[in-house]
């Protein structure tokens, strides 16, 4: 099964969020069975000195006035192609691969996006960059949407895949953006790209694609509701059937407490006692009161409404009247931010606040906290909740999408932990709530038996991406035996 993987970052060589995460750790999952599989991507700023030794494919035009050049090499630590579409005034830019430095998303993210998905395309078409030709291009979120669209334009007989790893974001811009991108006049209505006035890149790879995918089954059926669906629910219930919900992994390699390089000590299930050495040097680290048997939460997020860290705040007296520690890292709303800089400086060693994104210090907070707090009010699948499992950081999560999925509550009794507790399972998503699950999970803290029984149930969950690639590979094969819409 020849693949080619579409994605607007994978990690190690560009991160935002989950998205690359995935987008490093599936194909490398896949890889390890009967696909060829191919990773595309723009070669953002500095990128391609990253990679080793990039060999120049040729060159391609997606548009009339749009020259790039192609490049391949591995994805690093890997032996996976990886294909970079360098357009130095597209991609070599400061600031993110979506966001200005200072102003706001790039203006021309239509046609840095577009270029994305059209050349996808033209690599499933006979070309003279190289003989391999994918049969399935696999899409991800609304930064790829238009590949599908221009695949069937051009007449490809590629079949796509189109994964929705978060709804809420849609890439949805100004109408004359469809002569740009040299889209069909014609198909600028509800049966086609089109979205309340505007051109959608989310409509168009979940109108146009073969298949659709999400990141967890709770998330496939809560976007097809009003509640969670954007505006789409009525499209994905039409499509129900050619939805599937396919729960993330994560790297089992690179987030692994026995052998983390970000860590000053390891630890495995059975052998605890290098956890609480993390925890101690992560409270030196971050100015926090050197009290080992205080019970430190942790938070590693966006800090943003959807991720209801505004409920934190709202509780935040009360919770840390209690005694408990709070390290948080994260970047998002500056209301939100300053809130938890101004709850820092009102508990001093008592809370941590690192604004902004740190890899090591993640890992550090991941692994020297007992207690992992996210309480989003929607979550498609979610990757640090999985981490807390991995590193016996025991989740307090809400009961939406790849959370319910992956985090399975119970109650504690007096015969001890359910058999497969891994964590708790708010059964409401308010502040309240929030309160009380966090404050019984500390009751459970403090009796250390318990607790070291429920981090050892957390550690055995398999959060791998095998079989998350298994249930991919079923999903491909089932797309090449249909008929070609």
């Amino acid at each position: 099964m020849r693949l080619l993987f579409v994605t607007s970052e994978v990690f190690p060589l560009i991160k935002t969020g989950g998205l690359a995460d995935v987008s490093g750790a599936l194909p490398t999952a896949l890889a390890s069975s009967d696909t060829e599989i191919q990773i595309l991507l723009p070669a953002y700023r500095g990128m391609l000195a990253q990679c080793s030794s990039p060999k120049h494919l040729g060159s391609l035009q997606p548009f009339h006035d749009i020259r790039c050049e192609l490049y391949k090499t591995l994805l690093p630590g890997t032996n996976i192609p990886l294909l970079l579409i360098d357009c130095p005034a597209l991609y070599d830019r400061d600031g993110g691969p979506y966001h200005h430095p200072l102003h706001g998303e790039w203006e021309d993210n239509p046609l840095r996006f577009g270029v994305l998905s059209k050349v996808a395309a033209m690599l499933a078409m006979p070309n003279m960059l190289q003989a391999w030709q994918p049969e399935i291009v696999h899409c991800n979120d609304w930064q790829t949407g238009l590949t599908p669209y221009y695949l069937k334009q051009m007449g490809s007989q590629a079949k796509s895949v189109f994964s929705i790893h978060n709804l809420a974001f849609q890439g949805n811009f100004h109408a004359d953006w469809r002569y740009r991108l040299t889209l069909n006049l014609e198909d600028y209505q509800a049966e086609g790209y089109e979205f309340y006035g505007q051109v959608s890149f989310m409509k168009s790879g979940l109108f146009y694609a073969d298949a659709l995918s999400t990141v967890s089954p709770t998330y496939a059926r809560e976007i097809q509701t009003d509640q969670f669906g954007f505006g789409f629910q009525g499209l994905l219930q039409h499509r129900a059937a050619d939805l599937t919900g396919i729960l993330n992994g994560i790297d089992t390699e690179i987030w692994n407490p026995a052998q983390d390089p970000y860590l000053p000590a390891h630890y495995t299930a059975s052998a605890l006692s290098g956890k609480q050495a993390i925890k101690q040097a992560l409270q030196a680290e971050l100015g926090l009161r050197q009290q080992a048997d205080t019970p430190l939460l942790g938070v590693v997020s966006r800090l943003t409404y959807q991720k209801g860290l505004d409920m934190l705040i709202e509780i935040a007296d009360v919770l840390l009247g209690s005694g408990c520690q709070l390290a948080v890292l994260g970047s998002g709303e500056a209301s939100m931010q300053r809130q938890y800089l101004s709850l820092m400086q009102r508990y001093p060693g008592q809370v941590a606040v690192t604004i902004g994104y740190n890899e090591p210090l993640s890992h550090r907070i991941m692994a020297g906290t007992d207690i992992f707090v996210m309480p989003s009010r929607f979550e498609p699948c979610g990757l640090n909740q999985m981490y807390g499992l991995r590193y016996g950081t025991i989740p307090v999560v809400a009961n939406t999408g790849g959370l319910a999925d992956s985090v399975h509550g119970g109650e504690i009794n007096a015969q001890g932990v359910p058999g497969t507790m891994t964590g708790w399972v708010m059964a409401d998503n308010d502040a309240s709530t929030l309160l009380v699950t966090l404050q019984t999970a500390m009751q459970v803290y403090a009796n250390s038996g318990q607790w070291q029984q429920l981090q050892r149930q957390a550690m055995q969950q398999d959060v791998s991406w095998e079989t998350s690639a298994q249930h991919y590979q079923t999903l491909y094969q089932n797309v090449l035996s249909s008929p070609k819409a």
